[in-house]
């Protein structure tokens, strides 16, 4: 089981001011590409295991924007652990 949820909101800037859609897009691409439970939600996206690698894949997140051409980017991270397991289904149940 999973010990961490990670919920990431990346805010790339881009080079002329264009829409960053396709920034977040390549970002999405990334957790996709990881294997990784993750929920794509409107202003957020949360990732479901271990802590070192959601932190690993938060660099590689900001890699693939920034080859892409974005100058800087802004990613406000939410954390949340516990050795003895986190889940985002446990979570939401009762709303679902």
């Amino acid at each position: 089981m999973a010990n961490t949820l990670l919920s990431i909101q990346m805010i790339p800037k881009t080079p002329n001011g264009e829409d960053p859609i396709p920034y977040i897009d390549r970002a999405i691409e990334v957790i996709q590409a990881s294997g990784l439970k993750h929920q794509v939600n409107p202003l957020e996206t949360t990732i479901e295991g271990e802590l070192d690698e959601l932190l690993d894949l938060v660099k590689k997140m900001n890699d693939a924007v920034i080859q892409m051409g974005s100058p800087s980017i802004i990613s406000q991270v939410k954390i949340a652990h516990n050795p003895n397991g986190i889940n985002m289904d446990r979570l939401t149940e009762k709303y679902r």
